[in-house]
């Protein structure tokens, strides 16, 4: 995790946009306002606690705002003077003022004010395609729908039109997620919302469908754009007679805003994630155009795995033991090798603290890896040649030799770590895929 918390990013960065401003580099402070006031957002949603902290990021977030609105009239009346903050300029921004005062609220303030309630936050996670181990099916199939429009639109006029609608299903743990983050990553030209269903829901009568109707606007103004919708079947499961009557006009809402008479979709996907799809409404299902499965990782796919979790952790693992290991883990998803990895990787740790002898070894020191020292120690057993007996207490923190991951410390990890995948779920998904959906 980042050192720098996104509330010091954001002071950072309206602090220089207020040295551009007052050295009159108006274009460069206005992108600076703008991006501070993103993750002064991103702030308000995942790091301020209370709501006296929430207000008073708020309330700076409107004081920035407004300056950058001067900004942009005047940027885009290209004045000959410069405007000075807490002046509005000339006659006609008055008049415009007074104007949006008497309708109340001007639209491009409301638009990013109804942002900040709506605390839709956009993200560039960096996950790229290589990344993600196997599934190249559901990359391509993506990359058809969100980087080729983008990169060649003259291929996609006419009647060749991109995607609309992707839904990816599948068993818990198989990069679905994972997928929409390397997405988000790799269409540097899109929008990204990623959003859930907390966003939307709201105990409030009526709000929770301006609030998915406010989505699809934003996305509009923003496309191209890409609307993630994790677990969507929380929100758009199958419609009954005796569910609430707000659930039902949300899904409604939803129907309309995808797919329905007078909305513009152009330019948007709508990328949606989910572990049971039997649930979804027919409607929602049929919205989706694409459904792929997102199957259990192959052995090949659980190779790659293994050596993308061990990354650059000492190791003596060979190719053949990974692939050893790849064999064993048959059922396992992503996540679950994710876990016996991690359990491994903390082994060399277990010997450092269980060891009660230590022996003296040359290797690079753990402070600075060009330097080679010769009195490094490294946990072993009492009767090794040389082991001195001592504990991990008295050991100097700069002379712990790190004990590498062994094939005994994968193994004993993997006797301890079950798969989570349920057989049951397994056969339901097989099921979907033959009637509905396409393998990924």
């Amino acid at each position: 995790m980042a050192s720098t918390t996104t509330l010091q990013k954001a002071i950072d960065l309206v602090t220089k946009a207020t040295e551009e401003d007052r050295n009159k580099n108006y274009a460069e402070a206005l992108r600076l306002y703008e991006h501070g006031v993103e993750h002064f957002l991103h702030a308000i949603k995942y790091e301020a606690q209370g709501e006296k902290a929430k207000d008073s990021i708020r309330a700076k977030c409107l004081q920035y705002l407004d300056r950058a609105e001067k900004l942009k009239e005047y940027l885009k009346k290209g004045r000959k003077k410069p405007i000075k903050e807490g002046e509005s300029g000339t006659k006609d921004d008055k008049d415009k003022k007074s104007d949006s005062d008497s309708d109340g609220e001007d639209p491009e303030k409301k638009k990013l004010q109804n942002k900040l309630e709506g605390a839709i936050v956009i993200e560039k996670p960096k996950v790229k395609w290589a990344d993600v181990a196997g599934l190249d099916a559901a990359k391509e199939a993506l990359k058809e729908a969100v980087i080729l429009p983008i990169k060649f639109p003259h291929l996609f006029t006419g009647k060749r039109i991109p995607w609309k609608g992707i839904l990816l299903f599948g068993p818990p743990g198989t990069g679905k997620s994972y997928l929409a983050k390397a997405v988000a990553t790799e269409a540097n030209n899109s929008t990204f919302f990623s959003v859930s269903s907390s966003d939307l829901m709201s105990k409030w009568l009526g709000e929770s469908e301006k609030l998915v109707k406010n989505l699809f606007e934003l996305a509009r103004q923003h496309k191209p754009s890409i609307i993630f919708i994790d677990e969507i079947d929380s929100m758009c499961s199958a419609r009954s007679d005796n569910e609430n009557d707000s659930v039902r006009r949300i899904k409604t809402e939803f129907l309309v805003q995808m797919q329905g008479v007078g909305n513009d979709t152009d330019g948007i996907l709508v990328l949606g994630a989910t572990n049971i799809p039997w649930v979804l409404d027919s409607a929602i299902r049929r919205r989706f155009e694409k459904r792929i499965y997102i199957p259990l990782p192959e052995p090949h796919a659980r190779l790659v795995m293994f050596k993308i979790h061990l990354g650059n952790t000492t190791h003596t693992l060979t190719e053949q033991d990974l692939k050893v290991l790849a064999g064993k883990t048959e059922g396992y998803s992503g996540a679950d090798i994710s876990i016996v990895v991690r359990d491994a990787l903390m082994e060399p740790v277990r010997k450092v603290q269980t060891a009660t002898h230590f022996k003296r070894v040359t290797g690079p020191s753990p402070t600075d890896k060009e330097t080679i020292c010769d009195d490094l120690l490294l946990p072993c057993s009492p009767g090794d040649e040389g082991a001195i007996e001592m504990s991990w207490m008295d050991v100097p923190s700069d002379k712990l030799y790190e004990p590498p991951v062994t094939m005994r410390d994968m193994l004993k990890s993997l006797s301890r770590t079950k798969p989570t995948v349920n057989e049951e779920d397994l056969i339901k998904l097989r099921k979907f895929t033959e009637d509905f959906g396409q393998e990924g």
